[in-house]
């Protein structure tokens, strides 16, 4: 998906992820991270959004949840949006503040203590029940928390496995029954996903469910409710900041454009945000067919893979499609013209979406190659712990 603008953009990181894979410094399975390239685009992000008075929770799922690349994006943008608890310890520990906790996934009440011990900016909750935990800890802290409530998506816009919210039908009587809570304030609103590119052009738009919560912020404005938070996931970018605070959100959420892999770098090489990362895997053997198998473990199920470069010939290969109810022990390639010299334990280099906390990759982190001194940091697991 991504392998032609990596190699228009960032040429520098496929040398250095073959020669790591050629030396043996890393295994097939690893995704290699140029740090300098994470850390440039959250600094054009940054300045984007303060231009445009948009705040910034950043997300790092898709990353690994990786320590060192946290502390690089927060040197620029402060604070995060932790997807679940385990995401929310991981940032803690690396020094990031907290930004959104409670979305997409809900806090765990019994760990809503610690979790708000460390002063979210806001918590996402997504029925009655657990706003009311949330009081109830608040209460118990010693202070108001500011709450965000997830509002729920559009009819057929909700992703399996994503569901819940308070429908806007929902909310007059969820915002009456909120009064009652003094550990909280209904401080905005949230939902996923608000934006999301075209995939014909790449280009951001608002979803339906966007405009449900544009509709939420009018009902609670109307019922006295002021200075309200929206923030709109998902597809923050360089791109689509400037549609966030033409319709009013307050925060955007960028994850994939801090590697400069939203739908729209795949088309378009020329966004700002340079693509910092290159999946490594190899050769493992061929069938009698002729189709070289490579190691997996990191294949994502909505990767959209085109193909696969094998850096020893130059050779391109198509990746075949993989159904995604079986595990990826290997991925094939396509046979090679007659004559092609494929062999176990070539390299093989590919470019596509990810979200490396789902698999059970490597992520080695490359310093340098802004200056053209790569190094290579460090190896870790795909939940940030060091291997």
């Amino acid at each position: 998906m991504f392998l032609d603008t990596l190699l228009t953009r960032n040429p520098g990181l496929v040398d250095a992820a073959a020669t790591l894979h050629g030396d043996g410094e890393i295994p097939p399975d690893t995704y290699v991270m140029d740090l300098d390239a994470i850390e440039a685009n959250a600094a054009l992000l940054a300045a984007e959004a303060e231009r445009l008075g948009i705040g910034l929770w950043f997300v790092v799922k898709q990353l690994g949840r990786n320590p060192e690349l946290i502390r690089a994006v927060a040197r620029h943008i402060p604070r995060s949006a932790a997807i679940d608890l385990a995401e929310a310890r991981t940032l803690h520990a690396a020094g990031a503040l907290p930004g959104n906790v409670g979305h997409l996934v809900q806090v765990p009440r019994r760990a809503l203590p610690e979790v708000m011990s460390w002063r979210p900016e806001a918590v996402t909750v997504f029925d009655l029940a657990n706003a009311r935990a949330v009081s109830d800890t608040a209460r118990e802290l010693g202070f108001v928390q500011d709450v965000l409530i997830r509002v729920e998506g559009a009819d057929g816009a909700v992703y399996p496995g994503q569901e819940g919210g308070v429908p806007l039908d929902g909310l007059d009587a969820f915002a009456e029954a909120a009064k009652a809570l003094d550990g909280i304030r209904i401080a905005g609103l949230t939902a996923f996903p608000c934006v999301l590119c075209d995939p014909a052009t790449g280009m951001p738009a608002a979803t339906p469910t966007f405009g449900l919560v544009l509709k939420a912020r009018e009902l609670l404005a109307s019922r006295g409710h002021r200075d309200l938070r929206i923030s709109a996931p998902s597809a923050t970018s360089m791109a689509s900041l400037p549609l966030l605070a033409e319709l009013g959100a307050t925060h955007g959420e960028p994850g994939h454009a801090l590697t400069g892999t939203t739908p729209l770098h795949a088309l378009d090489p020329s966004q700002p945000e340079k693509p910092a990362y290159v999946y490594v895997s190899e050769v493992a053997h061929t069938l009698a067919d002729g189709r070289p198998a490579i190691f997996g473990g990191g294949f994502y199920a909505r990767s959209r893979i085109h193909s696969a470069l094998l850096p020893r010939t130059g050779t391109r290969l198509g990746v075949q499609a993989a159904p995604a109810e079986n595990i990826d022990y290997y991925r094939l390639l396509d046979a090679p013209a007659d004559g092609a010299d494929v062999r176990v334990g070539d390299t093989a280099l590919l470019a596509f979406r990810t979200q490396i906390f789902v698999t059970r990759s490597t992520v080695a982190v490359v310093s340098g190659l802004s200056s053209g001194t790569p190094r290579l940091n460090g190896l870790y697991d795909a939940q940030g712990r060091a291997l």
